[in-house]
C-alpha cells in the first residue's frame, strides 16, 4: 500500500495535481508518524486504518463547515475524500453491514446490552475500513435494547 501511495505521489507530481500531492503527503506523514510511535513497519491493514481515519476527519470537518456556511472548504474537503477513497476497499452498504451484524447475533446469541463488546468483537474484523463503525455500534445497541 505504501508503494502504491509513493507511485501515486510521483504521478501526481508529474501531473502538477497540487491537491492530490498534498493529500498523499499528509497520509504518508501520518503513516510515518505511526511507524515511529509503534516502532515497527505498518501492515497494509494498518495503513488502511490511517486512511479511513483521514476520511472520517474530513467528513467531520465538512459537518462543521456546513454549520459555518463555508461552501469553498466543503468542496475542497469533498475532493480530498474522493482522492482518499481510491485507496480504500469498496464501502459496504447498510444492508450488507446489517447481514454481517445479524450473523454475529446468531453466533454470539447476546442476552443484553452487556454483550455489546462481544458482538463488536465479532463484526469488527469484517466491517473495519469498509463500514462506519459508529453506525455499526448504533445498530448493535438498537438491536440489543
Amino acid at each position: 500500500m505504501k508503494d502504491k501511495l509513493q507511485k501515486e505521489l510521483i504521478e501526481a507530481m508529474k501531473e502538477h495535481n497540487k491537491v492530490k500531492i498534498d493529500v498523499i503527503k499528509l497520509v504518508k506523514a501520518s503513516i510515518q508518524n505511526e511507524e515511529i510511535n509503534s516502532k515497527k513497519e505498518l501492515s497494509d491493514e494498518e495503513v488502511l486504518s490511517i486512511i479511513t481515519k483521514q476520511v472520517k476527519m474530513r467528513k467531520d470537518a465538512i459537518g462543521e463547515f456546513e454549520k459555518g456556511g463555508r461552501d469553498d472548504l466543503i468542496e475542497s474537503y469533498n475532493n480530498e475524500i474522493q482522492i482518499l477513497n481510491k485507496y480504500l476497499p469498496e464501502e459496504l452498504s447498510d444492508e450488507e453491514a446489517l447481514i454481517i451484524i445479524n450473523d454475529a447475533f446468531e453466533l454470539v446469541k447476546p442476552t443484553g446490552v452487556s454483550d455489546t463488546g462481544k458482538i463488536m468483537k465479532e463484526v469488527s474484523p469484517k466491517l473495519k475500513n469498509r463500514y462506519d463503525m459508529s453506525k455499526a455500534s448504533k445498530i448493535i445497541k438498537e438491536k440489543l435494547s
